[in-house]
C-alpha cells in the first residue's frame, strides 16, 4: 500500500493505493484502497496530512502482509485422534447468525434474563436450537450432543436446555412482535396481503392431552397431531404463528389467528387470503366486520347449482391462450353467521366471484384422482386389507361400503362393492377450474387471481419447516416445551426467508440449507481451520451479508468474527 498524489483542477487529491499483478497477463496493475480527499482541505483537519497518511498506508500494508504472509505447521504423521474426537465444525450458520443479530435477538433475552435468577445464558440455548434446526435438525438432546459443531461458545448443560425452554414458551408472543418491528425497521414488511393457511405436526405417541389431539392429518396419520396457523406477509417473510389443539378444525382458527395478528401489525386493513378450508360464514363476516377483506377460494363441486352452472357456461370467458380462461361477476351472496345463542343467521354480502380454468390444472386434478382410483379398484378386490382410516380418499368412489364403528374395520357388505362412476363423471366436469370469492370489488380479475396465486409461499413456508427444519415428528411433550419447540422453528424459518430475500431470491431456501450445511472448518493444527466447500450460493450469500465463505485457511479468532459478527455491538445497545 502506498499514498498516491495525483493533480486534479489544479489540487492535490490523496488516495492509499495497492498495486498487483494482473491475473494471466501478469501486468502491473494498482487499485484504490480508500481515497482521501484533497490536501488542502485534509490540511483544515490534520497538521502533516501527507506525513499522517504515509503512516496510514504503511500500517494498512503491514497489516495485509501478516494476513497475507505464509505461515508453517509442523505435522507429525503418526499422530491419532482419540475416541469422540470431531474436527469439523460448521461455518455456513455465520449467515444466520448475521439475521440473528440483525433482527436483536440477542438483545431480546439479554433484556429479560435481567429478572431471571438463572446461571446460563437464555440467549446461547436459543441460539444453538435455531441454528441446530436449520443445520443439524433433530431432537432437544440430541442438538445438545452436536453442539461442539458449532463455534459458539455453549456453557449450559442439557438440564439447561429443558430448564429454557419453559422461559421461551413465556415470551411465545413478545418474541414474534419484537421480530416483526425488526423486519419493518430493517428490511420492510408489506402487509397489505397476508396468506394464511393451516397444517398440522404429529407426535408419535398414543396418548392425547390438552393440545396433542388426534385429527385430521395432512400425512394420514393416526398420531396425535397439533394445528398451527400461519400468516405470512406479500414477501414471503413469516408475521405470526398460532397453535392449536389437533382436533381443531382448520375453519375455527382464523377468527383467533387473525386477531392476534392484527394486534401485532397495528394495521387499519388485512386483506386475508387463504383456500376454502377456512370459507366460511363466519370467518367472512368476522373479517368484513373487522374492516379487512378476503381473497378465498371456494368448493365448486360443493356450491349450488347456479353457481356450477355459470362456471361451466362459455359466455363471458376471456382466452388466454389454449390453455387458460377467465371470467368474473359481482353479485350478492347469503352466508350464514353464528349468533351467542348458538343459532345461525342468513346475512347478504355483495362479492366479486373470479374463476378460472387452467389445462395444466385439468391435467394434474385427472393424474390425482387415477392415482386415487386405484386404491379404489384395490380396496374393492382385498377390502379386507383396508380400514376406515387407510382407506381415506379412495373409499368416496366406492359403493356399498360400510364400516364397523369400533374398529374401523370394512364390513362384509351386503350388495356387490363397485366404482362410483357417477360421481367420477360430476367430480371430471371442473377440473382445472378453480373460483374465488373476494370482497375487492375495485380489483381486475386478474390481480385477483395473482394475489390467490401468491398461496404457494405459504405452502412452501410449510415445506420447508417439515422437510428443511424437520419439524415434525415433535420429540419434546409438555405444552411449553411444545410451545418453544414452534417457536425456534418460527425463528429459523423466518432468518431463511429473510436470507432469501437478501439475495434476491436467486436461489431457494432448499439450496441456501444445502450450501451452507456443507460449508465447514476442519481444525489443523495450531490455532488454524481449513474450508472443505465452496459454490455459488455461498459466494452470493456472502455478497449480501459481508461473510467470505470462500476463505481457506482461517484461525480461531477469525472465525468467531464472522459467526459472532454483531454480538460485541449489539450488547452495548440500548435494549427496549
Amino acid at each position: 500500500m502506498f499514498l498516491r498524489k495525483e493533480k486534479r483542477k489544479g489540487r492535490i487529491y490523496l488516495s492509499i493505493v495497492q498495486g498487483y499483478r494482473e491475473k494471466g497477463t501478469g501486468k502491473s496493475k494498482q487499485k484504490t484502497i480508500e481515497t482521501l480527499g484533497y490536501l488542502d482541505e485534509l490540511e483544515k483537519i490534520y497538521p502533516n496530512p501527507i506525513a499522517h497518511f504515509l503512516e496510514v498506508a504503511k500500517r494498512m500494508s503491514d497489516e495485509y502482509n501478516d494476513i497475507h504472509k505464509p505461515i508453517s505447521i509442523e505435522i507429525f504423521p503418526d499422530q491419532k485422534l482419540a475416541s469422540g474426537d470431531n474436527l469439523v465444525k460448521n461455518f455456513g450458520y455465520a449467515a444466520l447468525s448475521k439475521i440473528y443479530h440483525e433482527l436483536s435477538l440477542d438483545s431480546f433475552f439479554q433484556s429479560r434474563q435481567r429478572n431471571l435468577n438463572i446461571k446460563f445464558n437464555l440467549n446461547s440455548v436459543f441460539k444453538l436450537l435455531v441454528y441446530a434446526r436449520v443445520i443439524l435438525p433433530c431432537s432437544k438432546k440430541s442438538t445438545f450432543e452436536n453442539k461442539d459443531r458449532f463455534f459458539d461458545r455453549t456453557e449450559f448443560s442439557i438440564d439447561d436446555v429443558y430448564r429454557a425452554l419453559t422461559y421461551f414458551s413465556d415470551y411465545e408472543k413478545e418474541l414474534q412482535k419484537w421480530i416483526h418491528e425488526r423486519i419493518v425497521r430493517n428490511y420492510g414488511r408489506d402487509t397489505s396481503v397476508l396468506y394464511y393457511d393451516v397444517t398440522n405436526y404429529y407426535f408419535e405417541i398414543d396418548k392425547q392431552d390438552n393440545i396433542r389431539k388426534k385429527g385430521v392429518s395432512k400425512e394420514h396419520r393416526p398420531d396425535p397431531i397439533i394445528q398451527m396457523g400461519l400468516f405470512i406477509d406479500n414477501n414471503g417473510l413469516p408475521v405470526s404463528y398460532d397453535l392449536f389443539p389437533g382436533n381443531t378444525n382448520d375453519v375455527l382458527t382464523l377468527r383467533p389467528a387473525l386477531k392476534n395478528a392484527k394486534k401485532e401489525l397495528g394495521t387499519d386493513k388485512i386483506i386475508i387470503v387463504a383456500d376454502k378450508g377456512i370459507n366460511s360464514g363466519d370467518n367472512i363476516y368476522y373479517a368484513l366486520s373487522g374492516k379487512n377483506g378476503y381473497v378465498i377460494s371456494m368448493s365448486i363441486r360443493g356450491a349450488n347449482q347456479e353457481v356450477k352452472d355459470f362456471v361451466l357456461d362459455e359466455n363471458g370467458y376471456i382466452n388466454k391462450g389454449d390453455d387458460y380462461k377467465f371470467k368474473s361477476r359481482c353479485c350478492p351472496r347469503e352466508i350464514k353467521v353464528s349468533l351467542l345463542s348458538g343459532k345461525k343467521k342468513s346475512i347478504h354480502i355483495d362479492e366479486k366471484q373470479v374463476v378460472f380454468y387452467s389445462e395444466k390444472y385439468a391435467k394434474r386434478a385427472k393424474a390425482e384422482r387415477e392415482a386415487i382410483l386405484s386404491k379404489s379398484h384395490d380396496l374393492i378386490v382385498s377390502p379386507g386389507k383396508y380400514t376406515k382410516a387407510t382407506s381415506y380418499g379412495a373409499a368416496k368412489y366406492v359403493k356399498h361400503l360400510e364400516y364397523d364403528k369400533k374398529t374401523g374395520e370394512i364390513l362384509e357388505s351386503k350388495s356387490l362393492l363397485e366404482i362410483n362412476q357417477d360421481l367420477i363423471d360430476e367430480e371430471s366436469k371442473f377440473d382445472g377450474y378453480y373460483l374465488i370469492v373476494t370482497s375487492e370489488m375495485e380489483k381486475t380479475s386478474e390481480e385477483i387471481i395473482d394475489i390467490y396465486r401468491g398461496l404457494w409461499k405459504i405452502e412452501e413456508s410449510f415445506k420447508i419447516t417439515k422437510s428443511n427444519l424437520t419439524a415434525r415428528p415433535v420429540y419434546v411433550s409438555s405444552e411449553n416445551h411444545i410451545c418453544a419447540h414452534f417457536m425456534t422453528c418460527f425463528v429459523a424459518l423466518t432468518i431463511l426467508r429473510i436470507l432469501e430475500m437478501k439475495i434476491g431470491r436467486k436461489y431457494s431456501v432448499n439450496q441456501i440449507v444445502e450450501s451452507i450445511r456443507k460449508s465447514n472448518y476442519t481444525h489443523i493444527e495450531q490455532n488454524y481451520y481449513a474450508l472443505g466447500y465452496f459454490d455459488d450460493v455461498l459466494k452470493t450469500l456472502g455478497d449480501a451479508t459481508s461473510i467470505d465463505f470462500s476463505l481457506k485457511y482461517r484461525t480461531l479468532s477469525e472465525i468467531k468474527k464472522n459467526t459472532g459478527n454483531s454480538i460485541v455491538r449489539k450488547q452495548n445497545t440500548t435494549t427496549n
